[in-house]
């Protein structure tokens, strides 16, 4: 199978598909790899290095949507890449389409097979090729949080640790997820006022054994996220409904009442926020202030630290991407239905229920081929 790798065109986003690790596998499993050149400079591997592991360089994006049959990214394909796929080509990648109406609509008007990241589960209901950018972006959303926390920066000037006879800023982390505890794992290692809620009891109980009382947990409910927030120096959204629109925890009545100066970090972004005042933004100009709240809300978090986030992708994804190749996308869904959960888009339909519902679009159930 002939597989392509672009260069990423979103704004700041340095991450690339496969690494010539990834490369070398798949070139020795008798698949022939293309790769735009330049798409790893961002993570310091040049195009050499992708010759030496088997890879055929080609100069435009162009050349690798015409010319593969799957095509492997990182981030969702922008509009202008979308019009370049064609009908039975595979798309691998994340694509959160719940917040993205264009996006979804210009992959259906491809007819490509588009298979995401962000929904693909494991057999024990876990999302591994979530998880590792979820990681990163739990664990820079503090030093984000704690940064935007210093005056220079519109912050309210509060260390996130505090040092013996101040307090240290309190930290309310929405979410007890992977990228809520990976969060709460940096809070807590700098020493802030740590608070996790979350909806589960049991995951409250887990964490609060797994770090021995040294944060405390709150079941979530409407008025125990409006005392939190209201006190908090920073607030970091870490919401996650599989495949669907984040729901919306902070209104703006509570942002309204909020510390000027506080920070509140949604890593949520990407499946619409979790904060009723939260839009988009990018690394090129990443914060916004409403009602003296500083709103830091970048879609490609991962982005920010590419070697470290695509290594670590591209860990998770290969197997899969190795799957595809070798079984082809419909006998390689057939054989695997937690890859066949990433199928988020087919022959021009929704095939992603939680998608279909939130942007109210047909859903029409993918069918294995008997």
């Amino acid at each position: 199978m002939r597989i392509g790798v672009p260069k990423e065109i979103k704004n700041h986003e340095y991450r690339v598909g496969l690494v010539p690790a990834g490369v070398r596998e798949l070139v020795a499993s008798g698949h022939q790899v293309l790769i735009q050149s330049t798409a790893g400079a961002g993570i310091g591997v040049d195009d050499a290095a992708y010759v030496a592991a088997g890879a055929k360089i080609v100069a435009t994006a162009k050349e690798i949507f015409d010319g593969a049959e799957l095509v492997v990214k990182v981030k969702e394909p922008q509009l202008v890449e979308c019009q370049m796929l064609r009908p039975g080509q595979v798309l691998f990648t994340y694509l959160h389409l719940a917040a993205d109406a264009a996006q979804a609509n210009a992959l259906m008007a491809s007819g490509a097979t588009a298979i995401a990241y962000e929904t693909v589960t494991a057999p024990n209901g876990s999302l591994p090729l979530l998880t590792p950018m979820s990681e990163v972006a739990g664990r820079m959303s503090v030093q984000v949080g704690a940064t935007t926390l210093q005056k220079a920066n519109g912050g309210l000037g509060v260390l996130l640790g505090g040092v013996p006879g101040t307090a240290p800023a309190k930290v309310v982390v929405l979410g007890g997820g992977v990228s809520g505890t990976a969060a709460a794992e940096i809070a807590v290692g700098m020493r802030a006022d740590v608070t996790v809620v979350d909806r589960s009891l049991k995951r409250l109980r887990e964490l609060d054994a797994l770090f021995a009382g040294r944060l405390k947990t709150m079941a979530s409910t409407a008025e125990a996220i409006e005392s939190l927030v209201t006190q908090a120096d920073v607030v970091i959204g870490a919401v996650l409904v599989v495949g669907a629109a984040a729901p919306k925890l902070v209104t703006r009545e509570m942002v309204s009442k909020m510390k000027k100066g506080a920070v509140m970090v949604d890593i949520s972004i990407d499946q619409g926020g979790c904060f009723e005042t939260s839009r988009p933004t990018t690394h090129a100009d990443p914060t916004y202030v409403v009602d003296g709240v500083i709103h830091y809300c970048v879609t490609n978090m991962p982005g920010a630290v590419p070697r470290t986030s695509t290594f670590a992708l591209t860990n998770a994804t290969l197997p899969y991407v190795k799957q595809l190749a070798d079984l082809g996308a419909e006998k390689a869904l057939a054989a695997d239905p937690h890859l066949a959960a990433g199928l988020n888009v087919h022959a021009g339909a929704i095939t992603c229920e939680a998608v279909a519902r939130d942007l109210k679009l047909a859903y029409r159930p993918y069918r294995v081929a008997a």
